[in-house]
């Protein structure tokens, strides 16, 4: 089977997006890790820490960063650049605030491709410390058209412990890493559950698969997220558990973020271009 990455990656223009110092793709290899949960609350995380952040979610065909952030508007446009909704200190732009409801899009790789990049180049980002980017499961086109064009700083792979979903997050570490994307680590999502009666910590979906495969692939586990009812409610409520006491393993994972991209950055050498 021949491989969906580029022949020369390196070669594909990666033009700056002006104000943003880091991007951060979210990914995963497959649905139903809690990918989107994780972006929310790292940004969220991320603006508590006095950082500008700005969440993008590039999940087309199921974005769910408006319910999860709380916010259901119509962006409004200046000239020629949408403006980003805002809520809990982080910039938005989201495919659900553009086709609410229950409608589908059924569209082809072309058009994925302009809507992603209208999403990265026309709207108004400002200045921004981090833009995560909330990628859709898989390794299809969105991944590529995202990290083929645009200079990603480095790439979080969510998986949780069971065998399944690890043999899928290292098909999409294996594409980040064929498109000479950085990887800063993995993040093991619903990794154990406290029992509410007894304390007791129980895995729910194995454990230590994050870890053993983080080792294997030579890669840095960047956290082990608890299974916790109230990051489901704080879901589906808009009110995201960052914001609370009990999202301090989020606060951890932006701390590990940031010192990855610190050394991301680094290593790739000056790639920030400032707007006027």
């Amino acid at each position: 089977m021949e491989s969906m990455a580029p022949n020369n990656p390196g070669e594909m223009p990666k033009a700056p997006i002006a104000g943003v110092k880091n991007l951060i793709a979210v990914g995963s290899g497959k649905g139903g890790v809690g990918k989107t949960t994780v972006a929310v609350n790292l940004a969220v995380a991320l603006a508590s820490l006095g950082f500008k952040t700005g969440l993008m979610d590039a999940d087309v065909y199921g974005p769910n960063v408006p319910l999860m952030m709380g916010i259901n508007q119509t962006p409004m446009a200046h000239g020629e650049r949408i403006q980003p909704l805002e809520q809990y200190g982080v910039k938005l732009m989201s495919m659900g605030f553009l086709n609410p409801g229950d409608k589908p899009l059924i569209w082809r790789g072309p058009m994925l491709h302009s809507v992603i990049q209208q999403f990265l180049r026309g709207v108004d980002w400002g200045e921004l410390d981090y833009l995560i980017i909330d990628l859709p499961p898989g390794t299809g086109d969105v991944q590529l058209s995202l990290i083929q064009t645009a200079p990603i700083t480095g790439a979080i792979v969510v998986t949780t412990p069971s065998d399944v979903s690890l043999e899928d997050a290292r098909k999409a570490v294996h594409m980040f890493d064929q498109v000479k994307t950085p990887i800063l680590g993995l993040v093991e999502n619903m990794s154990y559950l406290t029992c509410p009666h007894c304390s007791e910590r129980v895995d729910v979906f194995s454990s230590g698969g994050g870890a053993r495969t983080a080792k294997e692939m030579s890669i840095t586990l960047l956290a082990e997220l608890p299974l916790d009812p109230k990051v489901r409610i704080g879901g589906d409520s808009g009110d995201p558990v960052a914001l609370r006491p009990e999202g301090a393993p989020f606060v951890e994972l932006a701390k590990a973020v940031i010192a990855g991209a610190d050394a991301a950055s680094r290593n790739a050498g000056p790639k920030i271009e400032i707007s006027d």
